[in-house]
């Protein structure tokens, strides 16, 4: 995936009061640096926060983070959260793949995993976020009860999910690949790629996944 690059977006976020810069510290500290104890649910790959940020709001009794490596991205979600007073939310901009070093085993509760690179080849097959790699970082974060939420316009991306998330351990625990006229739709909110597919009549696929 090829991105526009924004001049001084790096510097931007290394000066963002909304961004925190060495996360690795934070790592099983999470409970201190929201200031309770509260569950802490994640986004991987948060593009520019509306889904996160509107959880944030309906939900100030949960604890957000939004993972986004690609700066230019994460650049447009600080310009919407500097409009809005929440506490309950902190952003990271790095890689998926660092995610065991900056949370600690069992510290996440819940992982939010929205309209991911399909990644169609298959010799990329490992950089997908529900490939048996991602997954076995995330079993080192996500607590006994936590589940992944998996969103999706790509059938084949869905498919292969549906496929390697069981081989990789976890189980399916509920799915569908019309969310919006599905019983999963209760209390959805849509992310900006959502509003964008579903405007054009696409539907969307959703899973939930838990340890096995």
């Amino acid at each position: 995936m090829r991105l526009r690059h924004i001049k001084g977006a790096e510097e931007t976020i290394a000066a963002s009061p909304y961004v925190i810069q060495n996360p690795e510290t934070c790592r099983g500290r999470w409970a201190e640096v929201f200031q309770n104890q509260n569950p802490v649910r994640i986004e991987v790959g948060m593009g520019k926060g509306k889904f996160l940020m509107e959880l944030a709001q309906k939900n100030p009794q949960i604890n957000y983070v939004g993972i986004e490596r690609y700066s230019s991205v994460l650049l447009r979600g600080l310009q919407k959260r500097q409009e809005l007073e929440l506490s309950n939310i902190w952003f990271l901009c790095i890689d998926a793949r660092q995610l065991a070093e900056v949370f600690g085993e069992g510290e996440v509760d819940r992982i939010y995993l929205n309209f991911s690179d399909p990644w169609p080849k298959d010799r990329h097959a490992k950089r997908r976020l529900t490939s048996p790699e991602f997954l076995s970082v995330y079993e080192k974060i996500l607590s006994a009860e936590g589940q992944i939420e998996f969103k999706t316009d790509n059938l084949d991306l869905f498919d292969y999910s549906l496929e390697s998330i069981p081989q990789a351990g976890w189980k399916i625990a509920d799915s569908t690949w019309d969310l919006h006229h599905s019983h999963m739709a209760e209390g959805n909110i849509m992310t900006e790629y959502e509003e964008k597919f579903s405007a054009k009549g696409n539907p969307i696929c959703k899973l939930i996944a838990r340890r096995g």
